[in-house]
């Protein structure tokens, strides 16, 4: 019986490489919880033993139940009705059932509240291995956030009244941000809420590329103080799917069927207000960003997961001039490298979601130790993964997102007129792969939350951080050098770009090159880390470090070059079309 767990290795290798001890500790509240539920663990090989067997389960929902019904939820996708409801695709149906009473949907939610207590490292897992599956069904398994924002910062009683049915399966939910007018620049947004006399909220207006929005539980950002023209005059309330909620069109688009992506029309809908007036972008969607990057990190590297194994079976098999294609060097280096960038995306994915995990288990440390001799410890490194994440998150979205594209079209390559067919999955693969690096913010947006971080030195202190503690043989050691002198040549050339005449512009042209440079730096130390444990992994260490350094140090040298033409000489290079 398939199993997207169990054949799989790399995902319980590269999380025990990653080593959740601390984090289990952390999250568990050094297993207070176990004094008051019979299935919290006692101790950290309790939690993660916990770990592994929901993310069996969820494999085995994914293998057995799930990828069958793939092909067929892509054809079929979701039925908008008269009234404005949305039918979910069987499949769909069916997946939210089924991980719902497994209890998965409700995976990172806290245990009074119906839910798992599980890291975000185990969320990513997880969305990777539902990715492989049916890459569409993340947007829904995935939505986990809704959850966890409620929880976050909504009254006890919003959360008692919502986040059990959403652990469940029962509820589903939706972020509810964008406009028409209003899609990366979410300060322009213009959907309003208002109180009446008795201080009840009413939301109005319109919302278009809504993943879910046909959900139960829709959280809105809306302005609601009027006059105001930026974030600050944003709040997040909680709208329930109502008859003054429509669903005014479902897009019909390149992929990912199986998700509904839904224009809404709010006409006066009764909400209830989560958290504090003017917080909702600033404080309450901010908080959500790392959350959806890895979500998205995790649903790019599942899907290439997907399209990876088509063509590493399709190759095998296939038969040109008496032998398999495999055998064509050619093919194999562009295998090898489908395999090492898919892995490359798989590690980088799970680290920054530790290190999420890291931050919020310092957090909740920290609020129990203030005013006590550790508490400045604890703050100073939650702190330190705080300043991590706002490189790390952005970086993996868009490394993962990235990776699905390039895997996914080699995989249509690998088959040729076949990959072209919808006799095989990879053009699916390939159209669903393509979402991952537009939503949740662009690429070229993960690359502008990213470059700060990487101009700011942080990337020594991460390969430091992931170095931390592994035992290198001299092989290793000697790799860690050259990771070191890449690293030292990625600051020369950000020197060099900060003190350009025009630094602005060509900070802006140059941070792909320099976010890409620190990237090859990290996931070098990652497959360090990981050939360190198991040697076998050194090959891809090897790999990474011969095809991807030579790469990114070729990206610096334009970087260290100064030519501008591409912006100063626009029109000339790329003119204007001339109508007849």
């Amino acid at each position: 019986m398939a199993n997207f767990y169990k054949d799989n290795p790399d995902i319980a290798e590269f999380i025990d490489a990653l080593d959740l001890t601390e984090v289990a500790g952390l999250l568990e509240e050094d297993f207070r919880f176990a004094k008051e539920y019979d299935f919290a663990p006692e101790n950290a090989e309790d939690a993660i033993d916990n770990y592994k067997r929901a993310l069996d389960i969820c494999g085995k929902i994914a293998g057995e139940r799930i990828a069958p019904t793939a092909e067929e939820t892509d054809k079929t996708g979701n039925i908008l009705n008269g009234d404005g409801t949305v039918t979910y695709t069987p499949g769909i149906r069916l997946a939210i059932e089924l991980y719902g009473k497994s209890g998965l949907m409700g995976a990172t939610l806290p245990y009074y509240l119906g839910g798992l207590n599980m890291p975000c490292t185990v969320l990513t897992a997880l969305n990777d291995i539902v990715s492989r599956a049916d890459c569409s069904l993340m947007n829904m398994f995935g939505l986990q956030g809704i959850a966890e924002t409620i929880n976050a910062f909504a009254s006890e009683e919003i959360k008692k009244e919502y986040v059990p049915r959403l652990a469940t399966g029962e509820l589903t939910g939706a972020m509810v941000l964008t406009e028409p007018d209003a899609g990366s620049d979410l300060q322009s947004v213009k959907t309003i809420a208002y109180q009446n006399e008795r201080g009840e909220w009413f939301v109005s207006g319109v919302k278009r590329f809504i993943t879910n929005g046909c959900g139960d539980v829709l959280l809105v950002l809306a302005r609601t103080e009027p006059g105001t023209t930026n974030g600050s005059g944003l709040s997040c309330l909680l709208v329930e799917k109502c008859p003054q909620v429509q669903v005014r069109r479902l897009e019909h688009k390149l992929g990912i069927n199986g998700s509904p992506t839904c224009e809404l029309v709010f006409k006066d809908a009764p909400a209830k207000l989560i958290g504090q007036r003017r917080r909702g972008l600033i404080t309450y969607v901010m908080a959500l960003m790392n959350g959806a990057r890895v979500g998205i990190s995790a649903q790019g590297t599942g899907v290439g997961e997907a399209a990876y194994r088509a063509a590493r079976e399709y190759a095998a098999s296939r038969k040109q001039f008496g032998v398999t294609i495999d055998t064509f060097p050619a093919l194999r280096e562009l295998i090898a490298n489908m395999s090492v960038d898919l892995q490359a995306s798989r590690i980088l994915a799970y680290y920054s979601s530790k290190s999420v995990d890291m931050e919020a288990g310092l957090a909740k440390k920290f609020e129990t130790l203030k005013g006590t001799d550790g508490a400045a410890q604890v703050r100073a490194r939650m702190k330190k993964y705080a300043g991590f994440n706002k490189m790390l998150t952005p970086m993996a979205k868009y490394f993962a997102s990235e990776m699905a594209m390039r895997v996914s079209n080699n995989a249509v390559s690998v088959l040729g007129g076949s990959g072209y067919m919808k006799d095989y999955p990879v053009e699916r693969y390939f159209r669903d792969a393509r979402i991952c690096s537009i939503y949740e913010g662009t690429s070229q947006l993960q690359i502008v939350a990213a470059i700060a971080g990487v101009e700011g030195g942080l990337v020594p202190d991460v390969v430091a951080d992931v170095l931390e503690g592994v035992e290198l043989t001299d092989s290793l050691k000697a790799k860690v050098a050259k990771i070191d002198e890449l690293v030292a040549e990625l600051g020369e050339a950000i020197k060099i770009v900060k003190e350009f005449p025009d630094a602005k512009l060509y900070h802006s042209l140059q941070a792909r090159r320099l976010v890409d440079a620190g990237i090859a730096a990290i996931v070098a130390a990652l497959f360090v880390r990981l050939a360190a444990k198991n040697p076998k992994r050194e090959l891809a260490l090897d790999y990474w470090m011969n095809v991807q350094f030579p790469a990114v140090r070729a990206g610096l040298e334009i970087a260290k070059g100064g030519y501008t033409a591409s912006v100063t000489d626009f029109d000339a290079i790329a003119p204007m079309p001339v109508a007849e």
